[in-house]
């Protein structure tokens, strides 16, 4: 069976872009991960709806990837067909005030393009280091923006391999969550509208945040970005620093001495060692604001509450 796999698999990718037994730490910015039983980037839609359609002929248990930023890979790997949209399906097109660009798209490109084209609304992402696919899934955002303010529409593919053009009213783009999952959807590109500005503004923008990252942000560690869903009301980083967790540790893994929101991989850190970090961070935070609580606080504990968000680190655990 794994042979017919392989030789449909081959018969609609080119062989230099399947992978077996590939480590996924080379492939997220976590650095941590175990082995994929395949690797697969497709050229374009027609190769990535074949090989979709080929791994569910054989039942092989499918993930779609953009850069690897916002993902913590099982320590075992994955069982299955890891399928990455990135530099292979990254194109763009700047009409007037609108680009058009594919899922592989960074966002840094998209940021790019736009203040070559001096057009501004889309400053606010210039620095999030994902693709456009997993910021349209997950409404990233920064500094007061979101994609959900520049998306005119995405384009998507259905689990049947059926191609739609869906405005972005449709999509439930709410803090850090959308129904693409829930749909099953495949993002493949989508529309951004922007405004008319002026370069030098956009540009200045662009470096002051920027700025703010780089002095702010543990960017020299391995991460997965900011790991922690913010509760309404509260920031998630103050809630850990608060509970005196700054730098704590499990293994190679720490609560950044920098950002306490980021968890990061300060040298040789397992998917375990993120796991159980992140367990007992939540459970001290928790209990924390129980005693806070039972003290007489009229902080709700709902409202104080905040958990690991799968959006935001946790994607795949083997």
């Amino acid at each position: 069976m794994e042979q017919n796999f392989e030789t449909c698999l081959y018969n609609v990718v080119d062989a230099a872009k399947i992978q077996k037994d590939e480590p996924m730490k080379k492939h997220t910015t976590f650095r941590i991960g175990g082995p994929a039983d395949y690797f697969i980037m497709p050229s374009n839609e027609k190769e990535l709806a074949e090989t979709i359609r080929v791994c569910r002929e054989f039942s092989i248990p499918i993930y779609i990837v953009g850069n690897g930023s916002n993902l913590l890979v099982g320590d075992k790997g994955f069982r299955g067909a890891i399928i990455q949209l990135y530099k292979s399906m990254g194109t763009f097109q700047v009409e007037g005030n609108q680009i058009t660009a594919q899922a592989g798209c960074s966002l840094a490109q998209i940021a790019n393009a736009a203040l070559d084209a001096a057009l501004t609304g889309f400053e606010f992402a210039a620095g999030i280091p994902g693709t456009l696919g997993g910021a349209v899934v997950m409404n990233a955002g920064a500094y007061g923006g979101e994609m959900k303010d520049v998306l005119t529409s995405v384009r998507v593919m259905t689990e049947e391999g059926e191609i739609m053009e869906l405005p972005a009213e449709e999509l439930g783009l709410g803090y850090r969550t959308s129904i693409i999952p829930e749909k099953r959807y495949i993002v493949l590109g989508a529309v951004i509208s922007l405004t008319e500005g002026k370069k030098e503004e956009i540009k200045a923008q662009m470096d002051d945040l920027r700025q703010k990252r780089v002095s702010k942000q543990p960017l020299e560690y391995p991460s997965a970005g900011s790991t922690f869903k913010r509760p309404e009301g509260y920031f998630a980083g103050k809630l850990i620093q608060d509970s005196g967790l700054k730098g704590f540790t499990v293994g190679g893994a720490q609560v950044s001495e920098k950002h306490s929101g980021f968890v990061i991989n300060k040298g040789n850190a397992t998917a375990a060692d993120v796991m159980e970090l992140i367990r007992q961070v939540t459970a001290k935070v928790k209990f924390r604001d129980e005693i806070r609580n039972c003290n007489g606080n009229v902080r709700s504990r709902e409202k104080y509450n905040f958990e690991n968000d799968g959006r935001h680190g946790i994607f795949l655990c083997g």
